[in-house]
């Protein structure tokens, strides 16, 4: 374990994270291209089949659970061509991540962002 482990609500973006991801980071630039992105829709299950990702990284990808991508490895620049293949924000999918409502979101961001208070260190809540 890393000591930046213990930070709530974070994936660190190491290299560990990063050989992990890869194969879904790869698929994720895939979108890049127009064609990709018509194949890719035409099919989302058989397209991400053909990157080697793990069976969690498939299911996360189809089901788009953001917050589960990024702890198999996915790295959220690479996660936005996704998010603009579905035709939605990096705001939106932010806001999804912090389970929250898009117009919530933008307003605590606007608001100057999340409250560090509570949220160092896991060790440090109640919730684990």
């Amino acid at each position: 374990m890393n000591e930046y482990d213990d930070i709530p609500g974070t994936f660190v973006f190491d290299a560990e994270r990063a050989r992990q991801g890869y194969p879904l980071n790869r698929f994720c630039m895939s979108l890049m291209r127009e064609e990709n992105r018509k194949r890719f829709k035409a099919d989302e299950a058989a397209y991400v089949r053909t990157f080697g990702m793990s069976e969690a990284q498939i299911d996360a990808v189809l089901s788009r659970s953001w917050n589960r991508m990024l702890a198999l490895g996915g790295n959220v620049y690479f996660m936005a061509k996704l998010f603009f293949t579905d035709g939605r924000s990096v705001q939106f999918a932010c806001a999804q991540m912090a389970g929250m409502t898009q117009e919530a979101y933008a307003k605590m961001m606007l608001s100057g962002g999340r409250s560090p208070d509570g949220n160092r260190y896991k060790c440090e809540r109640n919730d684990g």
